[in-house]
């Protein structure tokens, strides 16, 4: 059966964030939520800026809580799905935040007749974001969309009831998948605290070399690749911040490392297999010798975010990066750590694993759902 449509803006509401201006920010605070920060599935702390404790006690109405809906009201076209205009995201934190201008927070109007959960996932759709997208205004590298873009969204609309249950089963996969992601930190945390016993020094050690990263790994940029034409296959397309999908061909030869070049930046992910590395990163294959952990946590140590040179959209250029300075160990310790180091990783491999079967299952099963092909 199919479920009849309704106007989103009949059940839902957007409260759209407050217009901060440069001197309100400080290095300590109550966390803003920008746009860079609605990294999907989840809001991220990563970059974070801040007000002073005064001028968040008069921005009360901006206050951020534990599963709220965020949506980026400014981002990029549809061919730079990471960081794509429309885009929504949970807050999974309980620390006290405010929305800045260009974000949104979605509520419901009517929540007797609408489950919030329900309207999040037909938000996270990628027919929805294209059809958002489609709908923006803006320059070539900056689109906007206003919360009347998309309160006027159609929306299939069961009964309460069913609303309750579709999102229940949905959530059911979220919350196994944000689990296996509590793992997967601990152990990265775990090996990161490794890597600072060995590695963080004050000052030359014997046996150690002042270089910079452009002597030790290779920066390339990411291949271009719309939604629209990826093809479901093994291989995962990897943006700034996460996969962003599964297509049948891939560009670099795993095992590799991803940081974010265009949208979020200073985030690194390790990727074991063959792989297609988005337009919007940078990535690493070529480790010229040194062993792929200890050259993982390396990275992590320094903060890319900072030396961003973009404009609307945070944007890296690889050779002022490869530029930056370090102190390298010998080989020799370098390798040590690796080993130590691999057992961490392989289990956050099997963790990550599991969970892009637990997404394929319920990105299969979502569309099913919301169009009643499959009753509840």
């Amino acid at each position: 059966m199919s479920y009849p449509t309704e106007r989103l803006g009949k059940y839902i509401d957007i409260l759209s964030g407050f217009a901060f201006k440069s001197k309100d920010f400080s290095d300590s605070g109550v966390p803003v939520i920008k746009i860079k920060n609605i990294t999907p599935p989840y809001v991220s702390l990563d970059d974070i800026t801040y007000v002073s404790n005064d001028i968040a006690s008069q921005q009360k109405k901006f206050q951020v809580h534990y599963d709220d809906i965020l949506i980026a009201l400014t981002g990029s076209h549809i061919n730079q799905m990471a960081s794509v205009v429309g885009r929504i995201a949970k807050v999974k934190f309980f620390d006290k935040a405010l929305l800045n201008q260009r974000v949104g927070k979605i509520y419901t109007v009517d929540a007797a007749a609408c489950n919030l959960d329900y309207v999040y996932y037909f938000l996270s759709q990628g027919k929805v974001k294209i059809e958002l997208a489609s709908k923006a205004g803006g320059a070539a590298n900056q689109a906007n969309i206003s919360p009347a873009d998309i309160k006027k969204l159609q929306i299939p609309f069961p009964t309460k009831e069913k609303q309750d249950r579709i999102a229940d089963i949905l959530l059911t996969y979220d919350h196994l998948i944000e689990n296996n992601q509590k793992q997967i930190k601990l152990l990265e945390e775990a090996a990161q605290r490794l890597y600072k016993e060995w590695f963080v020094v004050d000052g030359m050690t014997k046996g150690w070399r002042k270089t910079n990263i452009n002597e030790i790994l290779t920066f390339h940029r990411g291949y271009d690749l719309t939604k629209v034409n990826m093809e479901a296959g093994p291989y995962p397309v990897v943006g700034a911040t996460s996969i962003l999908g599964y297509h049948r061909e891939y560009k670099i030869p795993g095992p590799g490392i991803v940081t974010g070049r265009s949208g979020s930046l200073g985030q690194y992910q390790f990727i074991w297999g063959n792989f297609w590395p988005h337009n919007t990163s940078l990535y690493v294959s070529d480790f010229k010798g040194h062993d792929i952990f200890y050259i993982f946590n390396l990275l992590k140590t320094v903060d890319f975010s900072v030396l961003n040179n973009g404009g609307a959209i945070p944007t890296l250029n690889r050779n002022t990066l490869s530029n930056i300075e370090i102190l390298e160990p010998p080989s020799a310790l370098q390798a040590q750590y690796g080993a130590i180091a691999e057992p961490f990783y392989k289990k956050c491999r099997v963790l990550n694993l599991q969970n892009q079967k637990l997404t394929e299952a319920r990105d299969r099963l979502l569309p099913k759902l919301m169009s009643g092909e499959i009753e509840v």
